[in-house]
């Protein structure tokens, strides 16, 4: 081996104390590779919901989404298209022979409800959501969104967690995981459900996958109370406090002994929240404080449509759970199928006019006033509104059928509030509603937006799981820059 010179040493050092220089200033202004490493949030397990700092500054601080369970018709909803009301009854062009999930397709067929221009924007929303089309000028459209799977299940997976498959962290767990919650009190993450029942995927929804359990959604809504949150019969208010008291002082006199387990103390801060929701939970459920007024405009009193009068208090709810601070509120409009396709949600195969007349009323009028009531509040200063779906669905009928079948290749969503422009249109599909054909957008770049909203590098939120580097967008997505505010 050649021994370097003393000439030769200074060069290298000069050199190598040069190239530190130059990786630091690289570094900080964000080019090196390495500035893509994993951005993982630093949890004390004793405060696993601790409020923390996002990657960069959030447009908003929490996320309310709006869940159409079924997989909701953009053609009749909020997709305005001429061509198909002009060729209504004619075959789909370059279709023939089409078959979709369900088989053959039929013609082409108009949206039974009549399309007009709502707000200053003229934005074209269908008479089957009259409510929702008033604020047309508060929303930022997605019309070119496209799936991976056209079954409910995987579908509803898919816009939930990112995967098909079951056992993938959901968005609200992965945000909560990231930025804890500002109100301790209260779960991080709280999933309702719609008044008929869950979701075909149910808990997939709302699961934590391999992050940690803590970061499950809490179920329950205006109806149906948190399980398991009262105390047993024949034990009085004083009684559980001081039994309260005594286990906390034996669990922290525990961890003093073994001050490394940090899943004890998950536990006892697990255990601790629950306490504290015996008294939370009950007062933020009590729609008792609400107003006249207030059910009135959700439609929580309808006596004449006692579906939509639950699905209200669920908006409600919603509502209240957002102004206490919690990060990410799911609220579900369609549960699984009971008594036959499209009964219950979305699903309309077989009879889409008999069967979305009954659905539209009753997401209308509520969600309408959650949007108009959150705006009114000043919550939507900090809150990203998300109304979403598992997949869109054909502009033709299915062959012997009055509805429409599933379609993945081009279907809608909508943001409003912090975060997102207003009145905005991102995308196009084609001229029929069929496929997406303009700014083609996936779940995946749908997902990085919604995390970028609230200060989030999708490609650096990172949760290590069986030798790879799990994500909520897997290895795909790109923030849609055209809808930030």
């Amino acid at each position: 081996m050649q021994t370097s010179s003393r000439r030769q040493l200074l060069l290298n050092a000069a050199g190598g104390l040069g190239g530190i220089a130059v990786a630091s200033m690289l570094h900080q202004q964000g080019l090196l590779a390495a500035n893509n490493a994993p951005l993982r949030p630093q949890i004390d397990p004793s405060q696993p919901f601790a409020s923390r700092d996002s990657h960069f500054a959030p447009r908003a601080k929490n996320v309310l989404m709006i869940f159409c369970s079924g997989a909701c018709s953009q053609i009749d909803t909020f997709d305005y298209k001429p061509e198909l009301i002009k060729r209504h009854g004619q075959p789909l062009p370059g279709a023939e022979n089409l078959l979709t999930f369900q088989g053959a397709q039929g013609n082409l067929t108009k949206s039974p409800w009549k399309f007009r221009p709502r707000g200053e924007s003229g934005k074209m929303v269908s008479d089957l959501v009259p409510m929702l089309g008033e604020l047309a000028d508060e929303m930022c459209f997605f019309h070119s969104l496209t799936g991976k799977t056209n079954t409910h299940g995987p579908g509803e997976n898919f816009m939930s967690t990112g995967f098909t498959l079951d056992g993938f962290p959901s968005m609200g767990a992965w945000l909560t995981w990231a930025l804890g919650t500002e109100n301790t009190d209260l779960p991080a993450y709280v999933a309702i459900p719609d008044p008929r029942g869950t979701p075909q995927s149910s808990v997939n929804n709302w699961g934590p996958g391999f992050l940690p359990a803590a970061f499950q959604g809490t179920d329950f809504n205006a109806a149906k109370p948190l399980r398991n949150l009262q105390r047993p019969v024949g034990i009085d208010a004083e009684t559980d406090r001081r039994t309260r008291a005594f286990l906390q002082s034996m669990n922290r006199r525990h961890l003093e002994d073994y001050p490394g387990d940090s899943e004890l103390a998950a536990r006892i801060a697990s255990y601790e929240l629950a306490a504290r929701m015996q008294l939370s939970v009950p007062e933020v459920s009590d729609l008792s404080t609400e107003s006249a007024a207030t059910l009135k405009m959700y439609g929580a009193d309808d006596t004449q449509n006692s579906l939509k009068a639950a699905y209200a208090r669920n908006c409600i709810l919603a509502r209240r759970l957002v102004e206490q601070g919690v990060r990410f509120v799911q609220v579900f409009n369609g549960a699984y199928q009971t008594g036959g396709e499209g009964v219950s949600n979305w699903d309309g195969h077989k009879a889409l006019e008999q069967q979305y007349s009954k659905h539209g009323p009753v997401l209308d009028q509520p969600t309408a006033a959650l949007v108009r009531d959150m705006k009114q509040r000043g919550l939507l200063k900090d809150t990203l509104i998300v109304w979403c779906t598992e997949f869109g669905r054909m502009p033709t009928f299915q062959a012997g059928a009055s509805g429409r079948d599933h379609n993945p290749d081009g279907f809608t969503a909508w943001m409003a509030g912090a975060g997102v422009k207003a009145p905005y249109t991102y995308g196009a599909t084609d001229e029929f509603g069929h496929k997406a054909v303009e700014k083609v957008a996936t779940v995946y770049d749908f997902h990085a937006t919604i995390l970028h909203i609230l200060g989030l590098d999708h490609e650096r939120l990172t949760f290590y799981h069986n030798g790879i580097e799990r994500r909520l967008t897997d290895v795909h997505g790109h923030v849609i820059k055209e809808v930030l505010s």
